[in-house]
């Protein structure tokens, strides 16, 4: 069955008067290079993680805004490999206690079962969308992201096969879709962002993408761990 994307005017975040769609953009990273198609490429990839760079994550911690006690947790970055390879992600439920109606990895936190990062990230991928993990070849991880709800997320990045058939679960996920890597690859299209919350200054990037007549609004954690990816691939 279809489901529906979020409506565009859905609060993006549970804090009060605070839509981050309409913060003003500091500045667009216009200066940095895009990655080239050959780095995108999945054999790229593979060999980015066999030999790794050294290199520093650029977002890597949010300000604390939750009282609760720190989880761990995992999401998968999921690169379809099509002839122009796109991301998978999803828009999580208007109605969850965390990150409501925002632009999301699949993931979600570890069970005491869960063997690693990987098995976490695998599982919920299952679960929220239907991914059959015989499409998944996990290639490796980046450093951690603590959100400012203190999940301490580990992201596993992998290389979904095409012809896979996804089944969201529209308790967890209200929407699907990909965007291109080469788009979400280009700083050109990161904007930072800046604004003083209740006496604290805070800062993040979006990656808004124009998927057909609906836009997608990345950001946050989602946005700050795709730029480390890039920074990764780039270094």
């Amino acid at each position: 069955m279809p489901i529906d994307p979020v409506p565009a005017d859905t609060p993006l975040s549970r804090l009060p008067n605070f839509d981050p769609r309409a913060v003003e953009v500091t500045r667009i990273d216009v200066h940095l290079p895009a990655l080239a198609r050959d780095a995108l490429a999945p054999g790229a990839i593979r060999q980015r993680f066999v030999h790794p760079p050294q290199w520093e994550p650029e977002f890597w911690l949010e300000r604390k805004f939750a009282d609760r006690k720190p989880t761990h947790a995992a999401v998968l970055v999921p690169i379809v490999m099509r002839e122009r390879p796109t991301m998978l992600l999803t828009e999580r439920a208007t109605h969850l206690s965390t990150h409501s109606g925002q632009v999301a990895f699949p993931g979600g936190k570890s069970d005491e079962t869960d063997r690693d990062a990987a098995h976490t990230a695998l599982r919920e991928a299952h679960e929220e969308v239907g991914l059959d993990e015989r499409f998944v070849e996990v290639v490796g991880t980046l450093p951690t992201y603590t959100t400012g709800t203190q999940f301490i997320v580990t992201p596993v990045v992998a290389l979904v096969q095409p012809g896979h058939t996804l089944t969201p679960n529209a308790f967890e996920v209200a929407d699907v879709f990909e965007v291109p890597l080469d788009f979400l690859m280009n700083p050109a299209h990161h904007r930072h962002h800046a604004v003083e919350f209740a006496g604290v200054r805070r800062e993040w990037l979006s990656m808004p993408y124009m998927d057909g007549s609906t836009e997608r609004f990345i950001w946050g954690a989602t946005a700050g761990m795709l730029r480390n990816f890039y920074r990764f691939l780039s270094a």
